[in-house]
């Protein structure tokens, strides 16, 4: 799978993990030169406490449009070291 914005690849690996619809990328496979912590947080009641970052490409930020679960809940222990991405990245087959 490989994850796009701008027509950069963010992230491509074999190995994604889909929950509720959404590929969790290992975190390894991230190109981190596009991406920038960010201070936002959400909960969610079964995964636990969400971190995002933003994507960086050229002069173009996409603010929280990837997340993450540093600590996730024990039922959601299979996102543990990995990213998903919304707000227009494009998620397809490599």
């Amino acid at each position: 799978m490989k994850a796009v914005w701008q027509g950069v690849v963010l992230a491509e690996s074999n190995d994604t993990v889909v929950v509720e619809h959404n590929h969790y990328f290992p975190a390894e496979s991230l190109v981190r030169e596009h991406f920038r912590e960010s201070e936002h947080t959400t909960v969610c009641p079964w995964k636990g406490t969400a971190g995002y970052y933003d994507i960086i490409v050229g002069d173009q930020v996409n603010e929280n449009a990837a997340w993450y679960y540093a600590g996730p809940k024990p039922e959601a222990m299979s996102i543990l070291g990995r990213v998903a991405f919304w707000k227009g990245v494009d998620i397809t087959e490599s």
